[in-house]
């Protein structure tokens, strides 16, 4: 009879657990804010080339991620800058351009 309270407790405790997880996953999404050191995604309305529109999941703009949005895709390979071996943009590809530096724009002050 005395397991019965220790083996609801420990549900409690992992029940508890499980909804600390769906709350902190919630918070590294789209709505995660610029600049945390989570793998945030910028907002759909930043504008492009800005500090905000970088992916922090894949370190490249959002703006040009066709890793989180494959529409992109087509305009990469319109103008010969797709890397079809590695199903990326040529100039976001580290694997066939090692010594590549995709630099986030600078933090603008007071943000």
């Amino acid at each position: 009879m005395t397991k019965l309270p220790i083996l609801l407790l420990s549900l409690g405790l992992v029940v508890s657990g499980c909804g600390k997880q769906v709350e902190n996953a919630a918070e590294t999404g789209k709505n995660a804010q610029p600049g945390n050191d989570t793998k945030a995604h910028a907002a759909t309305e930043v504008v492009p080339g800005s500090y905000e529109d970088w992916c922090g999941e894949h370190s490249v703009p959002e703006s040009a991620c066709t890793r989180c949005d494959a529409s992109l895709i087509a305009a990469f390979k319109a103008t010969n800058d797709w890397c079809a071996e590695h199903t990326l943009p040529e100039s976001q590809c580290l694997r066939c351009n090692p010594n590549l530096k995709i630099v986030r724009p600078a933090k603008p002050e007071g943000i």
